[in-house]
């Protein structure tokens, strides 16, 4: 069983058990989080597609912790000017254990 859910303008596939890591949802550790946004729902071969989400289906995940991923350097510059701008960047994420679909 498996399901595809939506979340941060992202697309998951996520099945029971599944640990993944999101855009930062601004919740405590060690609590639950409920998606509802579930594109397709998959069973047994029997696979039901939402227009655009599947009514009455849900995602129930524990939130394991929050975290920043690594650095991402953005290094600009322009030939024979003189010109460097160098920016770092570390995106905050959620990590999550899926617990039932």
């Amino acid at each position: 069983m498996y399901a595809i859910i939506e979340t941060g303008g992202k697309q998951y596939k996520v099945a029971e058990g599944d640990i993944i890591t999101v855009e930062k949802l601004g919740v405590e550790a060690g609590q639950d989080f409920t998606f509802d946004k579930v594109l397709v729902l998959a069973k047994d071969g029997d696979v039901k597609v939402g227009a655009p989400y599947v009514e009455g289906a849900a995602v129930t995940a524990s939130v394991i912790g929050d975290g920043k991923a690594k650095k991402v350097v953005v290094y600009k510059y322009k030939p024979k000017k003189g010109f460097h701008k160098k920016k770092g960047h570390r995106q905050p994420f959620t990590k999550l254990q899926i617990k039932s679909i």
